[in-house]
């Protein structure tokens, strides 16, 4: 039976027209391993600014778990991305609270353009990061500092990680299990949610 107090949270963070994609493919592979290993010790939620729910890119609509305010301590937080989180890059409120998590979760991750709001919070000063194909260029922008990783899928900086857009996520959430939990917990996590891609065109 798993001790509750000790269990390291994930927290998934949603913003007005989040990417789909972006939240909920970490979610899928995160959740499932959660769930069907408590025994690992994690457990994952999505946090919105008030709690409330959110309106996606397209159309989807998503109830977070948690406000800011309201989260438990995060051990791991995933930051995605989509056309929302440009207004973030100048919104103090998203940018401090991000710093703020710097300073106390162990992994910082980002899907996409969730990169491009961990550059302009200065979390990315001189490290390696990626981001959507489209967004490079603006990251470099933003911090001319970064290492921008231009052929990667997933970029693993030790406590941060970056992704590429979109079903990028999935692999660098993967990838994240492997990390905390093993490459073959891994495996069953990829197996359980039968990604295994053959794109068909």
């Amino acid at each position: 039976m798993t001790d509750n107090s000790a269990t390291k949270q994930i927290g998934i963070v949603l913003f007005p027209d989040v990417e789909e994609l972006d939240a909920v493919g970490p979610w899928e592979v995160l959740s499932f391993w959660t769930h069907r290993f408590p025994e690992d010790g994690y457990a994952v939620s999505c946090l919105s600014k008030d709690g409330g729910p959110v309106a996606c890119a397209k159309g989807l609509t998503i109830q977070a778990h948690h406000s800011f305010d309201d989260a438990p301590p995060l051990e791991v937080v995933v930051f995605p991305g989509g056309r929302g989180a440009r207004p973030l890059l100048n919104d103090d409120t998203y940018l401090d609270w991000v710093r703020r998590q710097r300073t106390t979760a162990t992994i910082m991750t980002s899907v996409c353009t969730g990169s491009l709001v961990y550059a302009a919070a200065g979390l990315l000063k001189g490290r390696p990061a990626t981001s959507h194909w489209g967004s490079l260029d603006r990251l470099a922008e933003i911090d001319a500092t970064v290492d921008v990783r231009r052929d990667e899928r997933f970029v693993d900086d030790g406590d941060v990680v970056t992704s590429a857009g979109v079903s990028a996520g999935i692999d660098m959430a993967l990838h994240l299990v492997a990390r905390l939990a093993g490459v073959d917990r891994a495996r069953e996590v990829r197996r359980g949610i039968q990604y295994d891609p053959e794109p068909p065109v």
